[in-house]
């Protein structure tokens, strides 16, 4: 068995905290990120778009950015409302999510921008 690795997170330093379970891993490209949009379409789920202040992302609600994208399918439309979300609000984290209609939860969901954090 691999030795397991110790984030080193912590609240007093924000350039180490994660978001979700894909900030674990290294900063996904476009291509990455792209994909991910088509995977959460392939499985049915609803994308939706929340974003919120860098500091305010652990312990408020996050704003949702319209309403869920309720049946769409297109990837590139999906991901414009993401950057309309980052311009409208560039010093906020802006989040991905697919939401599974089946299981009433979220499938999954993912920082696709990073506002500014200040230590």
């Amino acid at each position: 068995m691999s030795e397991i690795q110790d984030y080193k997170s912590k609240l007093s330093d924000p350039n180490s905290r994660q978001f979700e379970t894909f900030s674990y891993l290294p900063q996904m490209s476009d291509e990455e990120i792209r994909r991910q949009v088509d995977y959460i379409v392939a499985q049915g789920w609803q994308p939706a778009i929340e974003h919120t202040e860098p500091e305010n992302a652990f312990d408020h609600y996050w704003y949702m950015w319209k309403l869920p994208m309720f049946g769409e399918t297109d990837v590139d439309t999906i991901l414009e409302e993401a950057r309309k979300c980052h311009e409208e609000h560039p010093n906020h984290h802006v989040r991905l999510i697919g939401y599974n209609w089946f299981h009433q939860t979220q499938g999954t969901a993912m920082v696709v921008y990073r506002g500014p954090v200040e230590a």
